[in-house]
């Protein structure tokens, strides 16, 4: 291209649009699936993309690790591998729903009729209500037809900010985790799970969360520290010898007691194990019993055993064959009927006061009324301690017994968990240390996976149940539909062998209500986007995936779901490799996070500060690192938006030197500069292969401020004289540096670089070669010597408070004689941007202005 495009003051602002536009029109990231196919699996690139949730907006961590996978997208891209890197949105889910019922104020009630001309209350706004009794409640239809709406715009707004932040996604590459072809994989995948007998269903104890009303997997717990208190409480021997004291948080379950628990080597309570006791308030009689898990320093060091009241609870009920006398209802609340082992007047008054409290509520009357009957000894006792919640609710996680799908995952088949772990070391951890963390959780897992929720917007668990003549629904009969019937919604379609009218009549069939969990249809990402059971052709050529980028929090869920699922049906890692992002942290070092209010959103921090700025600061930190962000003081966005517009500025003033037909290089400065270069260019490219981005910015960007402070001094004067024999080769020397820095920066500064690469070359500097050493004969050392030497030059006439255009009569340098023979080579160039008249060297041990005399000012 002609010099004439360069523009006369070269800016950031309208890079991204401007280029965004040309690389859709070029198509300038598609797939190249026919070029795939002819080099096969070897010659491809894929990445198993992280598909963020469309419920809100993208906040600055999003930024921080998508930037990651692109620097290495980038990379691979230029080194020749045609690249697979599609883009998901996660649509489904329980903050989808939330977001839905506040943004447009609105609840889901399946009991309702379809509203075809439904308006909702609001739209987003200030009206936005998070009260359910605020909001308008409406069909599972109208409902979904809502979560359709605003994830449709979620996305597009979504897309908008990652073409702004400059992502190389192939755009005509992406899928919803709602889609009819997604439905379809996924029911699928859970129909061969359910057919090789790893997915099941079971009645037992469930994780709830009682806003949300729906089962919480082990995988999306969070601790969170809470008040509470102990309560000591008398339970009453049987034998009238006395009481029992207990110390518990939690006396509004003293309803659902089942057991007082021990530990068996107690001295303190051997001498009950075997007995009974009765409960305060409702007198009923319970055993006094023994279990490791007991502690002895807790409390008086024996509890009660409710169901539940936590998951010692279940693993004390399930193991100990207790009974099952569950108080709480999934709304949260104290159900209307009390246990049968409530038997007494007076118990049945009692508990008839809690009836339909919430747990707060109820705790408040059982305190009341213990305080009156003279069980409760003392006061309570005030503490903080650590509860369970759903990570994106808001109040702590119940338990219920509730029948739920699980699929097997290895916390009860040693060898399932055993080849998880195996698969867990084929692949290629970056950071190796995230690795443990898989291994930890595989090996921490209490339960199988919990993949059912008792909502509405999500993927159909699709499944019917054959009702017996009563009516009543036979789980044993699970009705499954013909794989080529895929996708269904058992709510609208009929299983085979049965009519429409015999839907919910003896002898018919009743349809499952329950949806997959999010992560159910999230671990299976890489057959979404790679055409598994769907486009044999392009599974092949992109499975299993070159890496998963993701983030630490979500190696127990995603990470982990994906490798289960890629075990369960392809026996093989899902990815060669994983690459694992930091945290991004507020200035306070605290992980920013929605829940504590400070997180930041990206979209002003790009217009402001320009999108390669950004992408440097991402590209500035090593994966596995957490990254502070300070929103007022970006220290680090601005150091990249200075190196941005320098590369600008470098570039235009290189290619104001044209470089002669025939020019070599001949200088042995030009020559150091490039062998140092080709230094730069093996490092980096090592860096880039093992995903260190940020060490081949580290490399590139030291080499190129030497460039520019040092070796363009240097050389200007040179370059500009025509008559100088060393001319072609400074301004070729200049050109070929530039293009091979300009290829080093593309997959940090992706704007300034195309920018800056289409003022002297035709197409894309991201689908050109990546730079290879040009294997020039020249000593770095000529380079290190006249830079050293440089900078004392400046810093002599800096101490003389004389300008760095003064001219000098007379210099001497002192060196070591290496440095000295070094300097000697390129003595023309250093008296040029010295201004030095006479240049002296004497031997030193490091390198310094030893004299200098001062030309004459004029007058």
């Amino acid at each position: 291209m002609a010099d004439t495009l360069i523009p006369d003051k070269p800016a950031l602002e309208g890079l991204e649009s401007k280029w965004d536009a040309a690389w859709t029109e070029q198509g300038t990231y598609l797939f190249d699936r026919i070029r795939a196919a002819e080099t096969g699996r070897a010659g491809v690139y894929s990445v198993d993309t992280p598909p963020p949730t469309a419920s809100g907006s993208l906040h600055i961590g999003h930024v921080f690790s998508f930037t990651h996978t692109d620097l290495k997208v980038r990379f691979e891209r230029m080194r020749g591998q045609t690249v697979f890197y599609p883009m998901g949105w996660d649509d489904n889910g329980l903050p989808t729903e939330r977001r839905v019922q506040n943004y447009y104020g609105v609840r889901c009630d399946p009991s309702l009729p379809y509203d075809p001309d439904f308006t909702p209350p609001h739209e987003g706004g200030d009206n936005k209500s998070s009260r359910a009794a605020d909001q308008v409640a409406i069909s599972r239809r109208n409902f979904i037809e809502l979560c359709e709406k605003l994830t449709v715009e979620d996305e597009q707004h979504f897309e908008a900010l990652f073409r702004q932040l400059g992502l190389s996604v192939d755009w005509t590459q992406t899928y919803r985790t709602i889609s009819d072809d997604t439905i379809r994989t996924s029911q699928l995948a859970f129909l061969r799970n359910l057919e090789r007998g790893e997915a099941y269903q079971a009645l037992a104890p469930t994780l709830w969360d009682i806003d949300f009303r729906s089962a919480i997997a082990q995988a999306e717990l969070e601790d969170r520290d809470q008040p509470a208190a102990y309560h000591r409480v008398a339970f009453h021997k049987t034998d009238g010898s006395g009481d029992v004291f207990i110390e518990t948080t939690r006396p509004e379950l003293l309803a659902a007691c089942v057991a007082l628990v021990a530990h068996p080597d107690d001295e303190r309570y051997q001498p009950l194990f075997g007995s009974t006791v009765r409960t305060p308030l409702f007198d009923v009689e319970v055993p006094v019993v023994a279990h490791t898990l007991a502690q002895p320093d807790k409390g008086t060091g024996i509890a009660m055993i409710c169901t539940f009241g936590d998951v010692t609870d279940i693993i004390w009920w399930r193991e100990l064959d207790l009974p099952n006398r569950t108080i709480l209802g999934q709304d949260g609340r104290i159900i209307a009927d009390a246990p049968d082992a409530i038997v007494s007047d007076a118990a049945q008054a009692a508990y008839a006061e809690l009836a339909g409290k919430t747990v707060f509520s109820a705790k408040k009357r059982v305190v009341e009324l213990l305080q009156e009957s003279g069980e409760l000894i003392g006061d309570p006792k005030p503490f903080t301690h650590v509860v369970k919640f759903y990570e994106k609710g808001d109040r702590p996680l119940e338990i219920v017994s509730t029948r739920q799908w699980y699929v097997r995952n290895g916390a009860r088949e040693e060898a399932l968990r055993e080849k998880l772990i195996a698969l867990g070391r084929e692949v290629s951890w970056h950071p190796d240390f995230m690795r443990v963390r898989f291994e930890n959780w595989t090996n921490g897992l209490t339960g199988d996976w919990l993949v059912s929720r008792q909502r509405f917007f999500g993927v159909p668990i699709p499944i019917w149940y054959g009702l017996d003549e009563n009516g009543e629904r036979d789980y044993a009969r699970v009705l499954t539909p013909e794989l080529d019937a895929l996708p269904i919604d058992p709510t609208h379609d009929v299983p085979a062998g049965y009519t429409p009218d015999q839907r919910g009549v003896p002898g018919g069939f009743e349809p499952e209500l329950d949806i997959f969990d999010t992560w159910a249809t999230s671990s299976l990402t890489p057959q979404l986007a790679g055409g598994w059971e769907r486009d044999a052709e392009l599974w092949s050529l992109v499975a299993p995936f070159d890496v998963r980028p993701q983030g630490q929090d979500i190696i127990r869920t995603w990470l982990f779901s994906t490798m289960l699922r890629s075990a369960l049906e392809d026996d093989r890692a899902p990815w060669s490799d994983a690459a694992i992002s930091g945290f991004i942290v507020d200035p306070d070092r605290k992980k920013m996070s929605k829940s504590k209010g400070n997180v930041v959103t990206p979209a002003d921090i790009l217009s402001q500060h320009g999108s390669d700025a950004v992408r440097y600061w991402a590209a500035s930190s090593r994966l596995g690192t957490d990254a502070a962000f300070d929103p007022q003081n970006p220290t680090q966005v601005k150091i990249g938006r200075r190196l941005a517009i320098k590369v600008l500025n470098a570039a235009k003033f290189v290619l104001s030197f044209p470089v002669p037909e025939g020019a070599e290089i001949t200088h042995a400065l030009d020559a150091s500069m490039l062998a140092t270069l080709d230094g730069v260019v093996r490092e980096a490219t090592k860096a880039l292969d093992a995903y260190d981005h940020a060490r081949a910015l580290e490399l590139t960007e030291s080499f190129f401020w030497t460039f520019c402070d040092d070796y363009l001094e240097l050389v200007k004067e040179r370059a500009y004289d025509r008559t100088d024999v060393g001319q072609a080769s400074a301004a070729l020397a200049l050109r070929t540096a530039l293009a091979t820095l300009l290829r080093l920066f593309a997959p940090v500064l992706a704007f300034a670089s195309e920018e800056a690469w289409s003022w002297f070359n035709d197409g894309s500097v991201h689908t050109t070669a990546w730079p290879e050493p040009l294997g020039i004969d020249g000593d770095p050392a000529v380079l290190v010597a006249v830079s050293e030497a440089l900078i004392g030059i400046r810093r002599a006439k800096t101490e003389a408070k004389a300008s760095q255009k003064t001219a000098v009569t007379r210099m001497t340098i002192a060196a070591t004689a290496e440095s000295v023979a070094s300097l000697v080579l390129a003595e023309g160039d250093l008296k040029a941007v010295g201004r030095i008249q006479e240049l002296d060297y004497v031997n030193a041990g490091a390198t310094s202005v030893a004299s200098f005399e001062l030309a004459p000012q004029e007058a």
